[in-house]
C-alpha cells in the first residue's frame, strides 16, 4: 500500500504542480530584510522633507563567518546617485545603518546592496592565524591574490602598480610574515580596499521611495487666531461689530516677531443661522451672537465664499500678502460639514444621512452634540463630492493658500483623502495639509500615510515624565517615517487638567517640551496670556471663542510683564539658532533620578548643520508644575557623540548661565521660576576634512 505522500504526488493535478515550480524566491544570494523606511511594503512612499535627515536601515548577513559589506545607493529627484556605507549596528543582530541629508525636494529612490567582503573575511583571518604561526604562507598568498584582483578592477594606473608592488611584497619580501601583513594598514593598504572594496555576490534590495516634501511640510511654528476677534468692539447697544481681515492685519508684525511662520485661522466661510450655538455651546443664541465657524453655510454662499463680516477676496489676498511680507504663511480651515442653511442641503440633500424621521442626522460626539453642523455623506454621490471639494481647494488655492488645516479628517473615508491629497499634489506639490484627527492610532496613522503631511497628536494628554518620554520617543523613531506631529499646545476645544490646574509654570513646560520636542508645534490665541478657565466638568475653555467675540489685550500684558509672549520668542529663537531642533528623528530620551524630570536631547552631527560644529541641544524639564525638583540627571554621551568621561560646556538659552557638565549632573528646577533647562552644548569645530 502506497504511502500518503506518494500518492498524493502521483494525483496531484499538473497545473498546481506547474504552478508550485514558479515559485519566484524572496532571497538573493545574501538576504536584505527589514528595510527602513518603507511604508506598508512601499504601497506608499515614506515621508521627508527638504533639510530632514533621514536614516537608513537593514538586515543583512551571509552564511557562516565571512564578513559583508552594506551600502545605501540613494539616487535624488534630479537623477544623481548617492552611495554612503552602512555601518554595523548592534552587535549581534546583523543590523546596518546609515544617514543621509535628503536637500532635494521631489520623490528619492534607494535600494540597499550587500556584497561579501572578500578583503575584510581575509584580514580578519590573517591578524588571527599569522601572529599564531596557523597556515601562514596560504595566508599571504590569498592575501596576494587579493591584491592582484583589486590591481586589476580598480584605480588608475598608479594604483594598479602600487597594489601590485604590495601583493608582492606580501609574498616575497624578507621581513618576517607579521611585519609584512601589519604594513598594509600602515601604509594605506587597507583604507583605500576599505574606500574600494572588493565585492562579490553582489546583491540588491528592491527599490523604494522616499517623498522629500517643502521644508515647511515637516518644519513650523503655528498660531492660530480668530481674525473676527481682533479688532471687535463691543458697542453701546450691547451688539458687537466684527474685526475683520484688515483689523487682523495689525497682530500679524507681532506674531511674526514671536517667531512664528504659519498663521491659522479657522474656518472664515458665512455661518447658518438654523439651530446657531450661543454662550458656552447653548442652543440659545441671541440676535448678536456670531455663531460657530465650523457651521458652514448661509444665505452668503458656503465653502467657496468669505463671511461678509470679515471682508472680501481682495481683503482676503491683502492679509496673505501681508503675512507674507511678515514672513509668515496663512493656513485655512478646511471642514467638509455644512449647517441647516447650507447651499449644499438645498442643491445636494443626497450628501447627507437623512434620519427614520425625514430629518437630517447632525453631528455628535457624544457627548458633545452640534446641532448646528450637519456631516457629510460621502456614499450617495462620491464622485459629485470629490468634484466639488476639489473645485473648493483650487479656488482657495487662487487665492494664495498652500496650507490647509483639515478639521476631522478621520470622520470621512480615508480613500477620499488619499484621492484629493495625491490630486492636488500633483498639481501643486508645495501644498500642505496638516489632520486634526484626534482619534485611534491606526486611523490617525492611515491618514498620515495616505497622504497628509501633518498629524495632530496625543501630545496634550501626554503629561507625566513616563507619558512624555513615550510618546516623544514614538514620533522620533516608531512613526516617523510616516506621520509629522504638530505638537499644538491647546486648541479652542482643548484645555487640558494641566493647564487648568497647573499655573504659569505648567504653560512653560508644554511650550519649551513642544517646542523643542518635535519639528512642527503649535499654539492657539490666548495661551500666551495664561488663559485657563475652563468650563465646569469639561477640557474646554469657559467662553469659548467658537461662540462668541474675543477681544485681547496683547500689549497691555506684555507691558505689566503678565505675558508668556517673549517666552515663545525665545523658544522660537532657539528652533531658528539649532537646526537640531528641525529634525524629528534625531531624539534621544536620558534619564533623571526624578520622576517628574523630563531629560532628552536633539543632536545633529557636524556633516549635516552647515557650520562645521555638531549642534546638540538638551532639555531638562520638570513635569510638576507645582514643586521645586532636585535630582541627577544621567546622559548617554554616546548618543550625543561624546566620549565617555569628557566633561563639557552648557549654556542655558533660557537663563543664559553657563555650567561645565558630564555624563551625570546635579540639577534643580523651581517650577515658579524656570521650570525648563534648554542647554546647547558648546562644541568646537571639527577639522577640515
Amino acid at each position: 500500500m502506497p504511502t500518503t505522500s506518494s500518492r498524493s504526488s502521483r494525483s496531484r493535478p499538473p497545473a498546481e504542480a506547474a504552478q508550485r515550480s514558479e515559485y519566484r524566491p524572496v532571497l538573493g544570494r545574501l538576504p536584505i530584510l527589514d528595510v527602513s523606511p518603507v511604508v506598508e511594503g512601499g504601497a506608499w512612499p515614506a515621508k521627508a522633507y527638504n533639510g530632514e535627515v533621514v536614516p537608513f536601515s537593514a538586515v543583512a548577513f551571509r552564511e557562516g563567518h565571512d564578513l559583508i559589506g552594506v551600502e545605501l545607493v540613494l539616487t535624488a529627484p534630479s537623477g544623481q546617485t548617492l552611495r554612503r556605507r552602512m555601518s554595523a549596528l548592534a552587535a549581534g543582530t546583523d543590523s546596518w545603518g546609515t544617514t543621509a541629508l535628503l536637500n532635494e525636494q521631489g520623490t528619492w529612490r534607494f535600494r540597499i546592496e550587500a556584497w561579501a567582503d572578500d578583503v575584510a573575511t581575509w584580514w580578519h583571518a590573517a591578524g588571527i592565524k599569522v601572529p599564531a604561526g596557523i597556515d601562514v604562507d596560504l595566508m599571504l598568498a590569498a592575501g596576494a591574490e587579493l591584491l592582484s584582483r583589486a590591481a586589476v578592477e580598480q584605480g588608475d594606473a598608479a594604483d594598479r602598480r602600487w597594489l601590485a608592488d604590495e601583493a608582492e611584497a606580501l609574498v616575497k619580501g624578507r621581513k618576517p610574515a607579521t611585519v609584512r601583513l601589519d604594513a598594509l594598514a600602515t601604509n594605506g593598504v587597507l583604507d583605500h580596499l576599505t574606500a574600494n572594496p572588493l565585492r562579490s555576490l553582489v546583491t540588491s534590495s528592491h527599490e523604494y521611495e522616499v517623498l522629500a516634501e517643502r521644508e515647511r511640510a515637516g518644519v513650523g511654528a503655528w498660531y492660530e487666531f480668530f481674525p473676527r476677534s481682533v479688532g471687535a468692539v463691543r458697542q453701546e447697544d450691547g451688539s458687537w461689530k466684527s474685526g475683520t481681515f484688515r483689523t487682523a492685519e495689525s497682530r500679524l508684525p507681532r506674531i511674526a516677531e514671536m517667531g512664528f511662520d504659519v498663521v491659522y485661522l479657522p474656518p472664515i466661510h458665512p455661518i447658518g443661522l438654523a439651530y446657531r450655538k450661543g454662550p458656552n455651546n447653548s442652543l440659545d443664541a441671541g440676535e448678536n451672537d456670531p455663531g460657530s465657524p465650523w457651521a458652514i453655510g448661509g444665505a452668503d454662499g458656503g465653502h467657496d465664499a468669505i463671511h461678509p463680516d470679515l471682508g472680501t477676496e481682495a481683503d482676503l489676498k491683502r492679509f496673505v500678502t501681508r503675512a507674507k511680507k511678515a514672513g509668515l504663511e496663512v493656513a485655512l480651515d478646511l471642514a467638509l460639514q455644512a449647517s441647516p442653511d447650507h447651499p449644499w442641503v438645498r442643491e445636494h440633500p443626497e450628501w447627507f444621512t437623512r434620519l427614520p424621521d425625514g430629518s437630517i442626522a447632525y453631528a455628535e460626539n457624544p457627548p458633545k452634540k452640534y446641532q448646528d453642523i450637519y456631516p457629510v455623506n460621502f456614499d450617495d454621490d462620491p464622485n459629485g463630492i470629490r468634484v466639488e471639494v476639489l473645485r473648493i481647494v483650487r479656488h482657495w488655492m487662487r487665492l494664495g493658500i498652500r496650507i490647509f488645516r483639515v478639521d476631522n479628517p478621520h470622520t470621512k473615508p480615508v480613500d477620499f483623502w488619499e484621492w484629493l491629497i495625491h490630486t492636488i499634489n500633483a498639481e501643486e506639490p508645495d501644498v500642505v495639509f496638516l489632520a486634526e484627527a484626534f482619534t485611534r492610532p491606526a486611523v490617525m496613522q492611515t491618514l498620515a500615510k495616505a497622504g497628509f503631511q501633518q498629524s495632530y497628536s496625543y501630545f496634550t494628554w501626554r503629561n507625566t515624565k513616563v507619558e512624555l518620554e513615550e510618546f516623544l520617543d514614538s514620533i522620533a523613531h516608531e512613526t516617523a517615517a510616516f506621520m509629522r506631529p504638530n505638537l499644538f499646545v491647546n486648541t479652542p476645544d482643548i484645555l487640558t487638567e494641566y493647564l487648568q490646574f497647573g499655573g504659569r509654570p505648567a504653560f512653560k513646560v508644554r511650550a519649551a517640551i513642544a517646542a523643542t520636542g518635535a519639528p512642527l508645534w503649535g499654539v492657539y490665541s490666548g495661551y500666551e496670556l495664561y488663559e485657563s478657565v475652563a468650563r465646569s466638568g469639561a477640557e474646554e475653555y469657559i467662553d469659548n471663542e467658537k461662540y462668541e467675540y474675543r477681544p485681547r489685550d496683547y500689549e497691555g500684558a506684555e507691558s505689566r510683564g503678565e505675558s508668556l509672549a517673549p517666552y515663545l520668542t525665545m523658544l522660537n529663537k532657539v528652533r531658528r539658532e539649532h537646526p537640531a531642533l528641525r529634525q524629528l528623528r534625531n531624539l534621544h530620551v536620558h534619564s533623571s533620578e526624578d520622576d517628574a524630570v523630563l531629560v532628552y536631547s536633539k543632536h545633529l552631527a557636524a556633516e549635516f548643520t552647515g557650520t562645521g560644529r555638531p549642534d546638540t541641544v538638551i532639555v531638562v524639564a520638570n513635569v510638576d508644575p507645582h514643586a521645586v525638583r532636585e535630582t541627577l540627571v544621567h546622559l548617554d554621551l554616546e548618543a550625543i557623540e561624546l566620549p565617555p568621561e569628557s566633561t563639557y560646556e552648557v549654556t542655558d538659552a533660557v537663563t543664559g548661565q553657563v555650567w561645565s557638565w558630564g555624563a551625570v549632573n546635579y540639577v534643580r528646577l523651581d517650577a515658579f521660576h524656570e521650570p525648563v533647562h534648554i542647554l546647547s552644548v558648546n562644541s568646537p569645530a571639527s577639522p577640515p576634512a
